[in-house]
């Protein structure tokens, strides 16, 4: 039954690709001739041509990071298999997939400016300003979220049969040594006269060798954690130090050249998560495992959560994620060579993700009821445990199938950390007006100092015993507020649409999925901040008063929206020509 299900998903998500993928460049008017900013605007920092292929994997696996693995197996966990694999497909297809799109080409449409500008020409200043807010605090919620759980699993041992551990502190030395293969790469590249193709092939496998090296010489920090955090456990003090460490890896990767690290390190990364993708892939088909998992297990959760609207915010980036708009707009606008190669990188990674969100519910998919991961889901652990069983099918040692995995796993989250990091930047420069070297740092240190306060907490339970781990209790609010900025970010790119083209169908591939991510999105801001509130008191929590200060910042944004849409519409730009009727 799995192996029906990955191979019928996958049909899918290729026709998909070759018919609504196809549509969507003619409704856009993708114009391969024009120049696109990387040229014109080139200084090879931020603004470097790159070619498809190279890009395709940079911007992959700056997007996919934990979501398509955390979101997919939390879902399945709590809901069942099958609303979650629904989602994913109909998700990726028809509202991912837009709005990775859509924001790539307005950005290139726009100087390669992010989507905030998009909001400020086509909707108001004041939108503007609210959206650049809304955005950073995303962007600390996913720096938050993401970090704590990359410390945790460079801290957990895995057990597996035959009583091998799969050891968290080799993973750490595993993923120290990828971040220095690429760096190695980047300079090889320019100053070595190797193609980028041809160094691809010679690093690649370098970083296989890295998780085997990991494996023997696991990095234990544990000393010296206890005099950053001496009145902690060994483990609290070591899951806050990695924090710490990470957040500074964040602040000095988010301000190098592209070509020294990001190009490099997305070329590489891509194809390490293009194999984690085929092996899982390949092993669900060559026998994977029985699905135990109920395909439904009803509307409400055991943790109190209710399918609708939690389910669609649950599994954020396996479907559909504003993270997914700031990079297209961020980064990839900046390095597109042509508008052609728009259909690939915006449309056709998504739909790669929603693959990867696949693999990664089959994985939970194998958990019988009762088990204690199926009780409790610890994704990490979970994805890693279903890829190494599917890696065993093609003959994989299942001790370095989990290590692969948990390899691919922080792969993924250390190539949007740095990136969260760099737009978080981008975005304290434009609303200060800082675009020198000091509004370079200062963006660089706000936005990576911020999540140090989150992150070096430790929550507690009700007796007062350290509890669920800090990335689980943001989880959701990351989900609701990255749901919501995808909201607004097709909300800004129908009325830009709309004042350029008058065309119906703006209303029914942009307009229809920001209506229907707003309700959803908007709906589970309120139930979280309901719960915050029953929980802390008339005082609230962080948590409540972030999620109330989106909620406003939403609200705002939609009437502005409103009114720019009714009002006084200006005449379209002269890059965007009047078209016929569609």
């Amino acid at each position: 039954m799995m192996t029906s299900i990955v191979v019928l998903s996958a049909v899918i998500l290729t026709v998909a690709y070759v018919t609504y993928g196809r549509l969507l460049p003619r409704l856009f008017r993708i114009d391969p001739n024009q120049p696109t900013p990387a040229f014109t605007m080139r200084d090879d920092v931020d603004y470097v041509p790159c070619n498809k292929g190279p890009l395709l994997s940079q911007h992959f696996s700056a997007i996919a990071a934990a979501g398509p693995i955390v979101g997919p197996i939390l879902a399945g966990a709590y809901f069942g298999w099958l609303p979650a694999l629904l989602w994913i497909l109909v998700g990726s297809i028809f509202v991912g997939g837009v709005h990775d799109f859509a924001s790539l080409i307005a950005s290139v449409r726009h100087k390669a400016d992010s989507i905030s500008e998009v909001v400020r020409q086509h909707i108001s200043g004041r939108a503007f300003v609210l959206f650049l807010i809304f955005i950073w605090l995303a962007l600390v919620y996913i720096i938050v979220a993401f970090t704590d759980i990359t410390a945790t699993a460079f801290i957990d041992d895995q057990v597996i049969d035959g009583g091998e551990t799969v050891l968290g502190k080799g993973i750490a030395t595993s993923s120290l040594l990828y971040l220095l293969l690429p760096i190695v790469m980047g300079i090889v590249v320019r100053f070595g006269k190797v193609s980028m193709e041809k160094a691809t092939w010679i690093f690649i496998p370098l970083v296989i060798l890295a998780i085997w090296v990991g494996q023997k010489f696991p990095l234990d920090i544990t000393s010296f954690s206890h005099l950053l955090y001496p009145q902690d456990t060994d483990r609290e003090a070591a899951r806050k130090t990695w924090n710490v460490l990470l957040l500074g890896y964040c602040c000095i990767a988010s301000v190098v050249p592209l070509w020294l690290l990001l190009q490099p390190r997305g070329q590489l990364g891509g194809y390490f998560l293009y194999a984690a993708l085929i092996a899982g892939g390949l092993g669900i088909v060559m026998g994977g495992g029985e699905v135990h998992l109920p395909a439904f297990k009803g509307m409400e959760a055991s943790n109190g959560f209710m399918l609708a609207p939690m389910l669609f915010i649950t599994i954020a980036c396996g479907a559909c994620s504003g993270f997914h708009g700031l990079i297209a707009s961020g980064t990839t606008s900046k390095q597109l060579r042509t508008e052609a190669d728009a259909r690939p990188i915006g449309y056709g990674a998504m739909l790669l993700e929603a693959m990867v969100a696949i693999v990664s519910l089959c994985c939970v998919m194998m958990l019988v009821q009762d088990s204690p991961l199926a009780q409790n889901p610890k994704p990490e652990q979970i994805y890693a445990r279903g890829i190494g069983a599917f890696l065993a099918k093609v003959g994989v040692n299942p001790m370095y199938g989990i290590a692969f995995a948990l390899m691919a796993f922080t792969t993924f989250v250390y190539d949007t950390l740095d990136v969260c990091t760099r737009l978080g930047r981008f975005i304290i420069q434009e609303l200060t007006g800082m675009r020198g070297a000091a509004g370079k740092w200062l963006g660089t240190l706000f936005t990576a100092g911020v999540p140090v306060y989150f992150v070096t907490q430790t929550v507690l339970d009700k007796d007062g015993k350290p509890g669920a781990p800090v990335w689980r209790t943001f989880w959701q609010l990351f989900g609701a507020s990255n749901q919501l900025l995808a909201a607004l970010t097709l909300l800004g790119v129908t009325v830009w649409l709309w004042r350029t083209r008058r065309a119906w169908w703006v209303w029914v591939v942009t307009g229809i999925p920001a209506i229907f991510m707003y309700v959803m999105s908007g709906w589970a801001l309120l139930t979280i901040i309901r719960a915050e509130f029953a929980k802390s008191g008339s005082g609230g929590s962080p948590v409540g008063w972030i999620s109330v200060t989106l909620v406003a910042l939403a609200g705002v944004m939609l009437v502005e929206a409103f009114v720019a849409i009714a009002g006084g519409l200006q005449p379209p730009s002269a890059r965007e020509p009047q078209p016929a009727a569609v």
